[in-house]
């Protein structure tokens, strides 16, 4: 170890699996021993509300295991706990670095991170090299004949089918090289209490999928009252799992599946040619001068689930309990706070982004543009979810309802917020006036 042995580092970050991971394959390829290290970036912690935040958690459980696997390799995982650039620094004054690897983000601060640190590098003569991972198709990878980026839903993800291959699914035989790690001596992974957060002990949802589930998604993924979705958002959020093993998965298994993992390249890509959504800006600008009530009162009920609308309060209690929300649930609750009571979306993504376990930026800004009415493909403004309709037809027994809110039909429920009716004309008024400017 030290300045005298040039080693190449792999940063790891939402790629956390040794197994299948492109930035990782490069650099156990390349000409010098790879040394991985990980960031507990204090510029993101420091935002997060909670001390018993569960991602943190998770992302720490996931980095227990990854030492484990590169302790058996001969190396080590090194840990920091500080701002990117400042543990660069500390590398830098440690180590001969030749090049540092790391897969792409797409988020408004990933970027203007890895500007920083290539900036950085660059003036200690050190190159830095990222690759695609997360997706399946990125950036101008998938856009329209005429190279503008798409911005609905269908047309991209016919395009996406018709361009794939074997090559984009092809894995990285990451497993064959393990030999071209740094070999060191085991450092400890620091604590949660370390870096200044605590242990729930809550169990988090497996990796592994029976592919019954896989096999019925179309059929079973609306209904909230059975387990008919994969709940794998948190290991796709956190790379622990490879998104070209799902996709391989999902073509052979179930098309409605492979949607949504179109989906989430379709947000991904979104965020990356529209940054501005990314910002708290609606993608539609006209969207920006709607009135909202914003009644604080009613935003915290919403939040509790005690609105008197069963399955928004179902959907917010399994929230707040959970760290999950079932996703036709998460479609009824958003547009529920943003136009029956035209409390800003913005809030309702906040409070997402505080809760969700599987938030990721792209997906939740997109979906609550979607719920709102303003985003890329969203459906038009006058199209408004009724709470009871959405409940007859995917809770139909009241099962998902009796679980999370089994005071329903008791005395001590209390009456709906506002009345569908009420509030659905209200909204289509809000929502005109502001589209006519």
């Amino acid at each position: 170890m030290g300045k005298n042995q040039a080693v190449n580092i792999f940063w790891f970050r939402r790629d956390l699996r040794l197994h299948d991971n492109a930035g990782l394959y490069h650099a156990l390829k390349s000409d010098n021993p790879v040394l991985p290290i990980f960031i507990f970036d204090t510029n993101i912690l420091t935002q997060l509300p909670a001390r018993a935040d569960r991602r943190v958690e998770f992302i720490h459980e996931a980095l227990t295991q990854l030492q484990q696997q590169l302790i058996e390799s001969g190396s080590s995982l090194i840990v920091y706990h500080d701002t990117p650039l400042n543990a660069f620094k500390k590398l830098i004054q440690q180590y001969t670095i030749g090049k540092v690897f790391t897969n792409h983000d797409y988020e408004p601060y990933a970027r203007e991170r890895d500007e920083s640190i290539a900036r950085f590098l660059e003036q200690h003569q050190v190159s830095f090299h990222t690759y695609k991972d997360q997706v399946i198709f990125e950036k101008q990878e998938v856009v329209k004949d005429d190279g503008r980026p798409y911005t609905v839903f269908t047309p991209y993800s016919k395009k996406w089918k018709a361009t794939l291959n074997k090559f984009y699914l092809k894995t990285y035989p990451t497993e064959k090289y393990f030999s071209n790690f740094h070999q060191l001596a085991a450092k400890a992974v620091p604590s949660l209490r370390a870096i200044g957060f605590t242990k729930t002990g809550d169990s988090f949802p497996s990796a592994t999928v029976d592919n019954k589930i896989i096999k019925l998604y179309d059929q079973q993924r609306d209904l909230p009252a059975i387990a008919g979705t994969t709940r794998l958002g948190v290991h796709l959020r956190f790379g622990t799992i490879s998104v070209r093993q799902q996709a391989q998965k999902a073509i052979k298994l179930n098309e409605t599946y492979l949607n949504e993992l179109i989906w989430r390249d379709f947000f991904q890509m979104i965020l990356w040619h529209f940054p501005h959504v990314g910002k708290g800006k609606a993608f539609k600008a006209e969207y920006d001068f709607i009135k909202w009530r914003n009644n604080e009162e009613e935003f915290t009920r919403w939040c509790q689930g005690n609105t008197g609308y069963p399955i928004v309060d179902a959907g917010m209690r399994e929230l707040n309990t959970t760290g999950f929300m079932h996703n036709r649930v998460r479609m009824i609750t958003a547009s529920f706070l943003a136009k029956h009571l035209l409390i800003d979306w913005r809030w309702g993504e906040a409070y997402f982004a505080e809760k969700l376990l599987d938030f990721e930026l792209a997906s939740n800004n997109g979906n609550w543009q979607w719920a709102a009415g303003c985003g890329c493909d969203a459906a038009p403004y006058f199209r408004i979810f009724n709470p009871y309709l959405q409940t007859k037809k995917f809770d139909p027994e009241l099962a998902y309802i009796k679980n999370w809110v089994p005071e329903f039909e008791g005395s001590n429920y209390p009456a709906p917020i506002v009345d569908h009716e009420t509030a659905r004309k209200r909204c289509l008024e809000v929502y005109k006036k502001a589209l006519q400017r």
